[in-house]
């Protein structure tokens, strides 16, 4: 099961107690999975989804907020299956439209409806917004395995959605960016901080948990490997750099002659020859009496540029 499925498993089982904030997560599945029909002998409603989560979250919304019950079935299309809630009930129906604030002042259902965003009165209060958000991430959200990268996003079918759920999430503090993926606008959060903000606000806590653990073990596992890699790249430039300095050194002991340096560049050849491999502090300690590594370093680079003066 990826990580997505468990942190979407943990917040069906998260509902509110408050019957405003089952409201705004009934809202949010209505907002992104419902549809609805609209004919002469009244409004017909429907949620439809690839995962049966959603359909049984419905349901056990419109029981605790409206104390009714009704009917689920299961419609197969092909191996994965679309789960299917339809409402039928005029009653009910109309109770539902009209605490979520989809019909409007006259008890009337406006044309756009789909496109608009959710009235703001159902997410006034803080904690209807989480809600709102823990359906949305319900209905249209993903959140990639934190061990491989750190990525969680709810795709909208229109912008003015897009932009509603970027505007709550911005009200808890987390960055949000939108992008396009061929015709939807994809609200996306990059940072880990803001992702486990959002497993927070949404109440996935065990999710959360496993998350820090992941995000922890990860962060520790990148920084031992930057230690790693900056500590061969600096092996990798000392033995670069005694390498030529040898080269050097041997250049002048063909070509110049050792006898003709001064007594202490003479000296510093002479050790570098017999320790090719020795780090700075190691050649200052050979030498009589003993150099630091700064005064190792300026008479190898003595060394070096008289090489290269004869060369050229």
């Amino acid at each position: 099961m990826s990580f997505s499925s468990k942190v979407k498993e943990e917040l069906y089982c998260r509902t509110g107690t408050a019957r405003h904030c089952q409201i705004a997560e009934l809202a949010a599945i209505l907002h992104f999975c419902g549809s609805l029909r609209v004919s002469k002998s009244g409004i017909f409603l429907k949620i439809r989804a690839e995962n049966a989560l959603i359909v049984r979250k419905c349901f056990t919304l419109l029981e605790k907020a409206f104390k009714m019950s009704t009917e689920a079935k299961v419609l197969q299309k092909g191996e994965n299956g679309t789960y299917q809630l339809a409402v039928d009930d005029q009653e009910l129906v109309r109770k539902v439209l009209q605490s979520t604030r989809y019909l409007d002042a006259g008890g009337e259902l406006p044309a756009d409806f789909l496109r608009s965003p959710v009235n703001r009165l159902v997410v006034r209060s803080t904690c209807c917004q989480r809600a709102f958000l823990r359906g949305a991430f319900l209905c249209a959200g993903s959140m990639s395995d934190p061990e491989k990268g750190y990525h969680l996003e709810i795709v909208c079918g229109q912008e003015p959605q897009a932009l509603q759920v970027q505007e709550l999430l911005a009200g808890f503090g987390i960055e949000a960016h939108i992008v396009m993926r061929k015709k939807y606008r994809v609200v996306y959060v990059k940072e880990g901080a803001g992702i486990a903000d959002f497993l927070n606000l949404t109440e996935a806590h065990r999710a959360l948990l496993d998350f820090e653990n992941s995000r922890v073990f990860r962060d520790v596992r990148n920084t031992v490997n930057r230690r790693v890699n900056c500590e061969t790249a600096n092996i990798a430039k000392t033995v670069n750099a005694a390498a030529k300095q040898v080269e050097d050194i041997l250049f002048l002991k063909e070509k110049y002659g050792f006898e003709k340096l001064p007594a202490n560049l003479r000296q510093m050849a002479q050790v570098r020859l017999e320790n090719p491999d020795a780090p700075l502090k190691e050649l200052g300690a050979c030498l009589d009496p003993p150099v630091g590594k700064s005064g190792v370093n300026h008479r190898l680079r003595k060394l070096c540029e008289l090489a290269d003066n004869i060369r050229s």
